[in-house]
């Protein structure tokens, strides 16, 4: 008999590093979920730009279902077929000629900056070590992720840090050109910052870091751990820029919640890649790489993604309206579903207050910092699901403005 759990269970036996909310949900369908209660929830959080699918989409629920008759796992001492096709697809579909399968974002981009500083030590030696990253960054949660990330805050009383890391302002190209230098392995960049408060690169300003990193033979990476595989409206986000870099890691969107990640990177930067330099225990796993197989094969059609731009005319026409109404946004930014209200002034350092209160009306959403409400739905999100879930969120905002207006 499977014992009841409730969400006093979470503080009891989990780390308290997160602080879920009250509700626990239990069962989802496309863009909604149903908690322990029975209560409705349209979700335009997406498990932060996850479930790009939305929840138990049927032709991934049999790729699961499938794959589970055949091979759960292997260690990386052999290969799969599941891993060699996904490989495969994604070479043949972005700049890539190589690719390193990883469990998570943060993982994905261990494997990259690792990889730019092996590159760099095999072709000009070790003093070319410094990584270059941009405040207000997000990359992941290990130690050196973490440090490559431009926000303080996450690597407060994990010292030392790892080192020869330094950051410089987002859409500055002048900023970059004080820092950059000929010890420079690489620059890290989001195309759009997700944490950092849903900010898209400028196009003039990332075809100006791509000319710095060639000056400098410095390699650049692109995360698109959350921007990638089709949440802009193109499969990844620097087809848009007129921009490529050498190496680019996806996560998130890639297994619609399933756990699987992956560094792409070009045949020359790859070999530095070289056997034993580089593992991952469930890595390539044969589940996750037919889960993510079926994912590219459904997002990367002309259907989703012109749909994707659809819908984000529908969420600027929507959050547009209720600003109208409410004056509670001062910008409105994102590309494709990832999207960000910026509140104004007078809310400043209350988004969370959005979200909760979004919550209560039975919506779920997001935020990037204190001043930013994030929106990650799924791709395919209906429109009548949107249009249910902004009179939801309308509420929402009036209760929010009355209460912070008092």
């Amino acid at each position: 008999m499977t014992e009841q759990v409730t969400r006093a269970t979470f503080d009891e036996v989990m780390a308290p590093n997160y602080a879920p909310a009250a509700m626990i949900p239990v069962r989802g369908e496309g863009s909604r979920i149903w908690d322990q209660e029975g209560k409705e929830y349209i979700d335009f959080a997406g498990g932060i730009a996850v479930t790009a699918l939305g929840h138990s989409h049927p032709t991934l629920v049999k790729t699961m279902r499938d794959q589970a008759d055949k091979l759960w796992h292997l260690s990386n001492v052999l290969t799969n077929e599941p891993a060699l096709r996904l490989a495969k697809k994604l070479t043949e579909k972005t700049f890539a000629d190589r690719v390193f399968l990883a469990n998570s974002g943060g993982e994905a981009n261990e494997a990259a900056f690792k990889l730019a500083r092996r590159y760099a030590f095999d072709h000009f030696g070790p003093e070319k070590n410094e990584i270059i990253s941009f405040y207000q960054s997000f990359h992941g949660r290990t130690l050196f992720t973490v440090s490559v990330g431009g926000q303080p805050k996450y690597t407060e009383g994990f010292a030392p840090v790892p080192g020869g890391i330094k950051h410089c302002e987002y859409n500055n190209i002048e900023s970059l050109k004080e820092i950059i230098s000929d010890k420079t392995c690489a620059v890290v960049m989001e195309p759009i910052q997700g944490e950092g408060g849903i900010i898209p690169a400028d196009p003039e300003f990332a075809k100006q870091v791509r000319a710095l990193c060639d000056e400098h033979k410095a390699l650049l990476v692109f995360d698109e751990v959350q921007s990638g595989v089709g949440r802009t409206g193109t499969l990844y986000a620097y087809e848009q820029t007129g921009v490529t870099p050498d190496i680019l890691t996806t996560a998130k969107s890639l297994g619609n919640g399933f756990p699987v990640a992956a560094m792409l990177a070009t045949e020359e930067v790859a070999k530095s890649l070289a056997v034993g330099t580089h593992g991952s225990t469930y890595g390539g796993n044969p589940m996750a790489a037919a889960i993510a197989e079926a994912v590219i094969d459904i997002v990367d059609t002309p259907e989703v993604l012109e749909g994707v731009k659809k819908r984000h005319q529908l969420f600027v026409d929507e959050l547009n309206a209720i600003n109208e109404k409410y004056h509670a946004f001062k910008e409105i930014r994102g590309m494709g579903m990832l999207m960000g209200a910026e509140v104004a002034d007078e809310f400043a350092g209350h988004a969370k207050d959005f979200l909760t209160h979004a919550a209560d009306e039975g919506l779920f959403v997001l935020v990037a910092g204190p001043n930013v409400v994030r929106f990650a739905p799924s791709l395919i999100i209906p429109e009548a699901d949107i249009k249910q879930g902004f009179e939801r969120f309308e509420r929402a905002v009036a209760k929010t403005v009355a209460a912070l207006r008092k």
